[in-house]
């Protein structure tokens, strides 16, 4: 069996660490993603939550402090 297929890959870019949610039965209240794990179910780590979520629990609420990555410590010399 081929494990990388059974990888939602637009989910794990969907619920990046840094994206700001909330619980959908908790409305108002804003947790961060600490981690997505592939191997767990349900994937989904919030910071200073020791539970794990599924992602129709949770409702997106900013991306905007996301960093995918770190272009700023790139040192390009030529």
């Amino acid at each position: 069996m081929n494990v990388d297929s059974a990888i939602d890959w637009d989910e794990i870019f969907e619920y990046l660490p840094g994206t700001v949610v909330e619980l959908k039965n908790n409305p108002g209240v804003l947790h961060q993603i600490d981690y997505y794990e592939t191997t767990m179910v349900p994937p989904i780590w919030l910071v200073n939550d020791p539970r794990p979520r599924y992602p129709h629990e949770l409702q997106i609420v900013s991306r905007r402090d996301i960093q995918v990555c770190d272009i700023g410590s790139q040192l390009v010399t030529f």
